[in-house]
């Protein structure tokens, strides 16, 4: 079992103006996959906001996987890339990269998304977009690796060139 934060960066959203579709998209995903959703919420398009809640995950409540949703694109407040970047201590660039080339499989746009990956501490932080289609989509293609990250972050894996499969 792995604990896991959902942050949803929305304007419209942190206003209450905007239902959170993909934030339950992501929820729905991870209580599959048999993960726990500790906690989540929904702040502004605003980079101290994204940022500070990622450390909150991180720091306060200890979850070993952060999913964030929306803010990765070319809009003026797309934030989270930066937020992510200023909070990792290391990129996971791969999955970044492959959730580009397989979503670019089914729209052009997938080029358009600035999406980081990175690892703080022990928790594991990935960017997905904001629409609830396109998040299904990469959780489908993060989903084969994401166990075995968990694993490594963890501790519980003693050989780093074993294969999951």
């Amino acid at each position: 079992m792995f604990k896991v934060a959902i942050l949803t960066a929305s304007d419209t959203g942190a206003r209450g103006e905007r239902e959170d579709k993909s934030g339950r998209v992501i929820k729905d995903t991870i209580i599959q996959l048999g993960g726990n959703v500790v906690d989540y919420a929904v702040v502004p398009d605003d980079l101290n906001s994204i940022s500070e809640k990622l450390m909150y995950f991180v720091n306060e409540v200890k979850v070993n996987l952060i999913l964030t949703t929306g803010g990765t694109g070319l809009c003026p407040r797309d934030n989270t890339p930066e937020a992510t970047l200023a909070v990792i201590e290391k990129q996971v660039p791969g999955m970044a990269e492959t959730m580009r080339a397989e979503c670019l499989k089914k729209t052009p746009h997938a080029m358009l998304s600035r999406a980081v990956c990175g690892v703080r501490e022990s928790t594991l932080i990935i960017n997905l977009p904001g629409g609830p289609k396109a998040v299904k989509e990469c959780m489908e293609v993060i989903k084969p690796a994401l166990f075995h990250a968990l694993e490594l972050l963890k501790g519980q894996v003693s050989d780093c060139s074993r294969r999951s499969t």
